[in-house]
């Protein structure tokens, strides 16, 4: 039996089984969260993950906008 680890749909860090908030959509899909904070930053200031450092979805070089 596993321990049901997923990842943060923000800052891509594990939420472990117990812990973290699931969120369903209309639309069938379910994001998971490690905290209060991920939560904020995705659904209410709709902000990139790529562009925090704390995250480890952070992009270094920076992103290219085409």
């Amino acid at each position: 039996m596993s321990l049901l680890v997923k990842p943060c749909n923000f800052c891509n860090r594990p939420v472990a089984k117990g812990s973290g908030t699931m969120l369903a959509k209309n639309d069938g899909t379910v994001l998971w969260f490690c905290s209060a904070k991920c939560k904020k930053n995705a659904l209410e200031l709709k902000r990139d993950p790529r562009k925090f450092k704390w995250t480890k979805k952070y992009v270094k070089g920076g992103i290219k906008k085409n």
